[in-house]
């Protein structure tokens, strides 16, 4: 497990003095705490509007250096859980990651009548092959059980955003561990030259309940695909660890041989935490150690009695990276200045 290991290359531990002085959320060092979780300097919340809930976001680097966020939203009315039915995906740009960012236009809006009809939910961006590609969530009628995935492609980041006619991935058949959905992309181009699309699943019969929701595997040969399952088991599956742990929203990438994960944490060790993992191949992992914890870690806000139990947790993490090398961390928060909700963000020091 890599809780000692200073893997962010070119970065040393800040002085524990220092960091007090920069504003860092200090850990003691022989907690469970992944080296990734020291390097966090809160930057604050962007995006904050009364009329939008603003959820997951996947940040990039322009080529003229700006900063352009993709990201899911859903009017205000709809209050958390309107993500399920009624998300759009939107772009904003900002000058740097930390500098105000200004919406510029929905780009996924869903599709009456096609896979992605009632929603178009957690974006990833990546630059791949020569073109931008965004990965995303969409369903039909508004229920979990007909989430998939799907990809949308532009030769620029101000489009036009071609979208797959049919999902990436479907859910596996009956009674297999990852029938009930594909959800919560994340992605990878292998050394190798393969196409790798991590995605979020569970099964069908205890959705509600035990182990529902964890990490499959498919590989393709060409970005479209087909992309087919590498095994018939998740690769990631914290189930044994209690009765409801879960885990959620990957984030993966590659960084001096080593294959690195970004989760959320939903019962593996904490409700309200991220963690993080490690591994030499991107099949095999290491065991867990803590990304970062809940948003009063490292700011104040005043929770309602109207928000839901996902309060204070910080979803959806996504790097934002320049050479193959983490930034910033950007995830999404509710509350804020209008208690709905919006990202969060982090510099990497």
């Amino acid at each position: 497990m890599m809780t000692r290991r200073n893997f962010l290359t070119g970065l040393t531990l800040l002085p524990f003095t220092n960091a007090l002085a920069d504003g860092l959320t200090v850990w003691p060092f022989d907690d469970n705490r992944a080296e990734f979780s020291k390097h966090l300097k809160p930057v604050g919340r962007a995006l904050e509007s009364p009329d939008w809930y603003v959820s997951a976001n996947s940040p990039i680097y322009g080529p003229n250096g700006s900063v352009h966020l993709f990201y899911s939203r859903w009017p205000a009315d709809r209050k958390a859980d309107g993500w399920l039915n009624g998300a759009e995906i939107a772009h904003a740009v900002a000058k740097s990651p930390e500098s105000a960012f200004e919406y510029v236009e929905t780009v996924l809006a869903p599709r009456p009548g096609q896979w992605d009809a009632t929603t178009c939910h957690t974006p990833h961006i990546q630059y791949i092959d020569g073109r931008y590609c965004l990965f995303y969530t969409g369903n039909s009628n508004g229920q979990p059980d007909t989430q998939r995935i799907g990809l949308a492609t532009a030769k620029s980041l101000k489009g036009p955003w071609k979208r797959s006619d049919t999902p990436l991935l479907e859910p596996g058949t009956a009674g297999a561990w990852d029938d009930h959905c594909t959800t919560n992309p994340a992605f990878i181009q292998h050394p190798n030259g393969q196409y790798w699309l991590y995605y979020q699943s569970g099964k069908t019969s205890n959705s509600a309940g035990q182990g529902y929701q964890k990490y499959g595997l498919a590989t393709a040969n060409l970005l479209q695909g087909p992309y087919r399952r590498y095994s018939k088991k998740p690769i990631i599956d914290f189930s044994s660890k209690g009765k409801h742990a879960q885990i959620d929203d990957a984030f993966v990438w590659l960084q001096r041989g080593r294959f690195n994960m970004l989760l959320g944490d939903m019962g593996v060790q904490s409700n309200n935490a991220g963690l993080y993992l490690d591994s030499h191949d991107g099949v095999h992992w290491e065991d867990p150690s803590v990304a970062f914890g809940p948003l009063n870690d490292y700011v104040k806000e005043s929770p309602t009695l109207d928000q839901g139990n996902a309060y204070g947790r910080l979803e959806h993490p996504q790097l934002l990276l320049q050479h193959g090398r983490p930034r910033y961390l950007f995830t999404a928060a509710q509350g804020g200045k209008y208690m709905t909700s919006s990202p969060f963000i982090f510099k990497i020091v």
